[in-house]
């Protein structure tokens, strides 16, 4: 009796033992999955981010695997198609200033919010982050580069004209777009209708409408009206400006635009801060002859980046990490630094790299320049449709530029197409 009691304990202690140890293997083997490499996919275009950074996350996260894709061709284009087949969608997707196209699906991405965005919003300008939140509150986009803009302006053709050629006189005197047409008009008259004031149509339109806090749509997604004072204002002085013969027609993103620059047959143009890198590109012979200064009318913003995360993503916290150390403060102070992406975290703004000076603008700073304007951006709404009512005026006002349509004819006949385009 007494030996099968020492037989039953011996098997309870073994059945004890081999179940302690085999919660030690079971919970050696949980360790090993929590730190398995998982891999995540990023898709953005040349130059959005930079590769090196892109390098360095690879070291700075080793437990992610990071397939960083570079897009080529339409990235806009191959993003719906992806997202219209609910197959091959990336973990991690930039977005361009297009992103409000995307609002309507934004149950296909994550709320960065309660991944814990809220915890770094104070380091990023108000205007920028808003523009990553949908209007039902839900944050698809993370901050990345700024476009704020600013006037450039040939010092030298400024001078010859009469005119202030020093960044802070122009800034003073020429502080509104009654006043830089008539500065247009004086350069005009100077070099006998051989150097135009500025570039074309659409780009004064579209830096007038940008320096304001209303465009086309309320959040609600109602449709405030062509006969709003912003649209108004655009359209009346980008008709005026041509009306004065003060435009080259010079489209950008063409040779024509960039022999007109690199001839001297445009004194100036409002731009985003990434023209500087265009300019120098097109017009290498005017190196030195080239200022900056804040724009006419007020700030504005033209372009900027955002970074998503896709909602077939099986990694999101992991995800979020990664993005907000990419874009962090430090690090858009960096890409600043290699490929010129304005940041969108005012904390570095003031850093040496932001004041240094350079050639091509006469031994100028242009990063104070850009970044008071960036600090004053006015917030705005754009909404879904924006790009395409955007379209149509800028086609029509292009009519009146290189076709001379009659302006009083052209404005019912556009308010007319917009209206039939929301109808749709």
């Amino acid at each position: 009796m007494i030996g099968r009691k020492r037989t039953c304990w011996t098997a309870i202690i073994m059945v004890c033992v081999l179940f302690i140890s085999g919660c030690s293997i079971w919970s050696g083997q949980d360790d090993s999955a929590s730190n398995k490499k998982i891999t995540l996919t990023l898709w953005y275009w040349n130059r959005s981010i930079d590769d090196e950074l892109l390098a360095k996350a690879k070291e700075k996260f080793p437990n992610i695997e990071l397939i960083a894709q570079k897009i080529g061709g339409d990235f806009k284009a191959k993003l719906k198609t992806t997202l219209a087949a609910r197959s091959g969608e990336p973990d991690i997707v930039a977005l361009n200033d297009w992103i409000m196209e995307l609002f309507p699906s934004e149950d296909r991405f994550y709320n960065l919010y309660d991944l814990g965005a809220s915890e770094v919003e104070d380091q990023y300008l108000p205007w920028k982050w808003k523009q990553g939140v949908t209007p039902n509150g839900q944050m698809i986009g993370f901050p990345m580069d700024t476009g704020p803009t600013a006037l450039f302006y040939r010092a030298d053709l400024f001078k010859e004209a009469g005119l202030p050629s020093e960044p802070e006189q122009v800034a003073s005197q020429i502080n509104n777009w009654e006043t830089y047409a008539a500065a247009g008009e004086q350069i005009k008259e100077k070099f006998e209708g051989k150097v135009f004031l500025t570039d074309n149509i659409g780009s004064v339109y579209s830096q007038v409408l940008s320096q304001s806090p209303e465009r086309y749509f309320r959040p609600d997604g109602s449709f405030i009206g062509m006969d709003s004072p912003a649209v108004r204002t655009s359209w009346n002085t980008a008709v005026t400006f041509k009306e004065k013969g003060l435009l080259a027609n010079a489209d950008g993103w063409t040779p024509g635009w960039n022999a007109a620059m690199n001839n001297g047959e445009i004194a100036s143009f409002v731009g985003a801060v990434w023209m500087k890198q265009v300019l120098q590109e097109a017009a290498p012979d005017t190196s030195g002859a080239w200022r900056v200064t804040r724009a006419p009318g007020g700030d504005g913003n033209n372009g900027g980046s955002f970074l998503s995360i896709l909602k077939s993503s099986k990694h999101p916290e992991e995800a979020f990490e990664l993005i907000r150390w990419l874009q962090s403060p430090e690090n858009q102070l960096e890409q600043y630094k290699t490929i010129n992406l304005f940041p969108s975290a005012p904390g570095v703004f003031d850093s040496p790299a932001m004041q240094e000076h350079e050639p091509f603008f006469g031994g100028q700073a242009t990063g104070p320049v850009f970044a008071e304007s960036a600090r004053h951006v006015p917030e705005a709404f754009f909404g879904e449709r924006y790009p395409s009512v955007n379209s149509i005026i800028t086609r029509r006002l292009n009519d009146i530029a290189k076709q001379n349509a009659d302006p009083q004819q052209v404005w019912p006949d556009t308010v007319h197409r917009v209206e039939r385009e929301l109808q749709r």
